[in-house]
């Protein structure tokens, strides 16, 4: 599970990053960090960073190990270049440092769950380009095709459709461990089976059934007077078969 943390910057942060204006929210908008060498921590940091004096923020940022919420979803941040979409908009910045396969992956799985959370489709996804015209989230680009931003939307609509783990409760857990327990015992019990099992595989004195039907003196003719009780078994038939008798 992806972890979250929620790190809000204060509202007293330069250059009106966080303004504590609430807003209602109808879209997420996709943005890359264009940093290839930063973190979601690193992207946390340089919000309050002092010599960071650009008038930019966002609300989410997405790496290959976590998600840290700067500002809260419901409030507006500078994230779009538009006044629109910094308001009603919710500013999700991927990062383009190390994994960025399972980042990608992680930002599918962010992404989806506060569209569930919202009871949202993949119709309201937004590049910041389609508030702006900047090219971004510039690694799903592609020359103009659009083809990354294609494939995460689908990403993301296969994930509303999976179905969802969830967690077990207290008596869940109880039965569960319950069973567990029972599983054991019986694995232990079939272990305790198997070597009695091949207990009787083993060699063994002729049977007393074998002696009772056909005496001890066949038995004194055996070179080896031991074997399996299949090899008992075997050579009576074929005692039989032969007429011997005691």
């Amino acid at each position: 599970m992806l972890e979250y943390r929620i790190d809000h910057i204060p509202i007293s942060t330069p250059h009106r990053r966080r303004q504590g204006v609430r807003a209602e929210k109808a879209t997420i908008t996709i943005h890359n960090t264009g940093n290839e060498d930063s973190s979601a921590e690193n992207e946390r940091a340089w919000l309050t960073n002092p010599s960071n004096d650009r008038e930019a923020s966002w609300n989410i940022v997405v790496d290959e190990y976590r998600a840290i919420e700067a500002i809260s979803p419901d409030e507006k941040a500078l994230h779009a270049g538009d006044n629109t979409g910094n308001v009603t908009s919710i500013g999700v910045e991927i990062c383009e440092s190390g994994d960025y396969e399972k980042t990608l992956e992680n930002a599918v799985q962010l992404v989806a769950k506060m569209l569930k959370e919202r009871k949202w489709g993949v119709d309201r996804l937004r590049r910041h380009w389609d508030w702006s015209g900047k090219i971004c989230p510039r690694l799903m680009y592609d020359g103009g095709t659009w083809a990354g931003w294609i494939a995460f939307k689908n990403r993301v609509a296969a994930q509303l459709v999976a179905p969802e783990e969830e967690p077990m409760t207290g008596s869940e857990r109880n039965e569960f461990e319950k069973l567990q327990r029972k599983v054991e015992e019986q694995s232990s019990a079939i272990g305790t089976l198997v070597m009695r099992i091949m207990a009787i595989e083993e060699n063994v004195p002729a049977p007393k059934w074998f002696v009772t039907e056909f005496g001890v003196k066949v038995i004194g003719v055996i070179k080896e007077p031991t074997g399996t009780v299949d090899f008992w078994r075997s050579l009576a038939v074929s005692l039989r078969v032969h007429g011997f008798k005691k």
